[in-house]
């Protein structure tokens, strides 16, 4: 039975990332990109690169990578810490404010195409569902409150941001 609901679980996954990426096509993002914006429009002030790599779950390398795109777009722009010379601080712009207005109204409609089969009754269970496996996740996740995590040793950028 946990295989098949897996499977069900990632099938269904994998059609909302699909709706997903049918709709930030027009936009010019991945979903990738928009989990970032999302992510940088949402933080008040200006946000560290790396806590935007930490806030993303990946390697600082990989939010860098992400930053390009969105700031050659003009969705984003990067300016040194005052604080740290060695940090990058990355805010949004006008247009990134707008465009992540749309990625929202994009992201519901999406999320209404394929949720369209269930009852309101049904969705709120699932919300209530998908949010006990979440937690449950995050709770049991390597590198959270003390427990291994998947880079051994300190990296260099914490490093940096320790100083």
């Amino acid at each position: 039975m946990e295989n098949d609901l897996a499977d069900l679980f990632l099938k269904a996954a994998k059609r909302i990332r699909r709706h997903q990426v049918e709709r930030l096509a027009p936009l010019g993002l991945t979903p990738a990109q928009s989990r970032a914006l999302r992510v940088i429009v949402g933080t008040e002030g200006p946000l560290r690169m790396t806590d935007l790599a930490r806030r993303l779950d990946i390697v600082p390398r990989s939010a860098t990578t992400l930053v390009d795109a969105l700031e050659a777009d003009g969705l984003v722009t990067r300016e040194p810490d005052p604080a740290n010379r060695r940090s990058l601080l990355v805010r949004p712009t006008g247009e990134g404010l707008a465009v992540r207005a749309r990625i929202a109204g994009t992201r519901r409609e999406a999320a209404r195409e394929v949720l369209s089969p269930l009852s309101d009754e049904q969705r709120e269970t699932l919300r209530d569902l998908l949010t006990v496996i979440d937690a449950a996740a995050e709770r049991d996740r390597p590198g959270r409150h003390g427990g291994p995590h998947r880079h051994s040793g300190p990296r260099p950028h914490d490093q940096a941001e320790r100083s």
